[in-house]
């Protein structure tokens, strides 16, 4: 069975994408910014040959023109951890990792070692600097209910899943950042600003 990677979005939409980035660049300087990071991580993606690439879109029925070798699943209803657990979900017999869309330095080399993580661990974690994840791969042995009870968008959203997994084999990727605020996005180079 092949590995999956599947990239979580939102539908690139004017003033619903990156609002916390939007109170300090506006919606279409937001906009851009989330359609072209997606879109690159998305090409990149699919461009590697050693996993499938899966777009998982909200909400479920927004229209995306995709690149070739993109499938697209919806999210469905609930949190994000719910969420989440859906679209692992779909892939039980193999191993599949979730990547966030607005991690501008993360590509295909770093599913390829979240996937050669999962060849001993039961789950591998991409940490962000504020606490949280950028990604979250799990391989064919996973805990009933590998989100339950996590405090999400807050510094603790890492520590909380981590307790799920407790005496289970886990990896750590290297730690990325996602770009939620002005000072993050100035900070870019200014090819990744759009």
């Amino acid at each position: 069975m092949r590995d999956t990677a599947i990239v979580f979005a939102r539908a690139p939409r004017l003033g619903a994408v990156k609002r916390r980035l939007a109170r300090g660049i506006g919606d279409r300087a937001a906009l851009r910014f989330h359609r072209a990071t997606l879109f690159r991580l998305l090409r990149a993606l699919a461009a590697d040959r050693r996993f499938d690439t899966v777009l998982a879109l909200t909400p479920d029925a927004a229209r995306l023109r995709l690149p070739r070798r993109v499938a697209r699943i919806g999210q469905g209803q609930g949190d994000l951890g719910q969420r989440m657990d859906r679209a692992l979900r779909r892939f039980p017999r193999g191993r599949a990792a979730i990547v966030g869309s607005d991690i501008p330095a993360a590509g295909a080399g770093d599913l390829a070692a979240a996937f050669r993580a999962l060849g001993c661990a039961c789950a591998v974690f991409g940490p962000a600097e504020d606490g949280g994840y950028w990604l979250v791969g799990l391989g064919p042995r996973r805990p009933a209910k590998p989100f339950v009870g996590v405090r999400w968008s807050t510094e603790h959203a890492l520590a909380d899943t981590l307790a799920n997994f407790r005496g289970r084999r886990v990896a750590m990727l290297r730690p990325l950042s996602d770009v939620d605020s002005e000072a993050e996005w100035a900070s870019l180079p200014t090819l990744w600003r759009y």
